[in-house]
């Protein structure tokens, strides 16, 4: 009688779990690196994303438990260093770049101004008759009364006119505004010309004024202003305070900056404004 083979039966795998774990840290590996690529990107939409994550992820039911579970593998932003430059700016540029080209040059024609005047009047300068102080946006020239006028008159003497016609050289090529201003000491004065020191400073201005115009200075430029006594640069408790307060100041203003140096359009070029000749309305 012929034996019947046994059926051997094939062993159980028990590590077969092991493949689906795999897959499944795989995937979940795959998924942070994806998270963390788009949190480099877009730190955003990435803590965005890290909100919605954590409830998604959250225990009991949905219910947030607190833990987030992107945050963990959130890192801090890379900040890039700042990349070196060819040619490293000075100390303007930062100023120029909020500025037009065109106020550029003008504040260069007045520098160039500014030096004429320092190079043409640099005896009255070494006689502490006269000062130029450059501004930004303006020039300042100062000459002390006593080289314009005698005590308490408004009448200019031979030497004030030949001053006068020096700087007109200087000024005539450029087109800006020209503010004359009248500065007194304090002592009172009361005469039958002058009432005050508003009158005298004010009277001042205006004969430098008249000066200007017959070299030639275009009368749209000028202007004439008191302003007496109340704008000391010095103490006027002692006599070299007061020869200091006692002066007339020329001031040649940006065409940007003076009310009638340029038309609104020629101002909003040089500000590198927009400008329409739309008109304002009223409320």
């Amino acid at each position: 009688m012929a034996r019947r083979k046994k059926k051997i039966e094939e062993p159980h795998n028990l590590e077969r779990w092991m493949v689906s774990y795999a897959d499944f840290v795989t995937l979940l590996f795959a998924f942070f690196v994806v998270m963390y690529s788009i949190s480099s990107l877009n730190e955003g939409k990435y803590k965005e994303l890290s909100k919605a994550m954590t409830g998604a992820f959250s225990l009991n039911n949905g219910v947030d438990n607190g833990i987030d579970v992107v945050k963990i593998f959130e890192q801090p932003p890379v900040v890039q260093p700042n990349l070196p430059l060819e040619n490293e700016p000075y100390a303007d540029v930062e100023k120029r770049r909020e500025l037009s080209d065109a106020i550029m040059q003008e504040r260069e024609k007045l520098s160039q101004a500014s030096a004429k005047f320092e190079n043409v009047l640099s005896p009255m300068i070494k006689e502490n008759l006269v000062s130029v102080q450059k501004h930004d946006f303006w020039i300042e020239l100062q000459m002390s009364s006593e080289l314009l006028f005698t005590s308490g008159s408004d009448q200019l003497s031979k030497r004030a006119t030949d001053v006068l016609n020096t700087i007109s050289l200087v000024l005539n090529p450029l087109p800006n505004a020209i503010s004359v201003e009248g500065y007194t000491d304090n002592i009172p004065i009361e005469t039958p010309i002058f009432r005050s020191n508003w009158d005298l400073s004010s009277a001042r201005a205006t004969s430098v004024v008249h000066e200007l115009l017959k070299s030639g200075i275009n009368p749209l430029r000028l202007s004439a202003t008191g302003y007496g006594e109340y704008h000391p640069i010095a103490d006027n408790n002692d006599e070299k305070g007061r020869f200091q307060n006692r002066r007339v100041t020329l001031v040649i203003a940006s065409q940007a900056f003076s009310r009638y140096g340029a038309s609104d359009e020629e101002r909003a070029k040089l500000l590198n404004l927009q400008f329409s000749h739309a008109p304002i309305k009223k409320p």
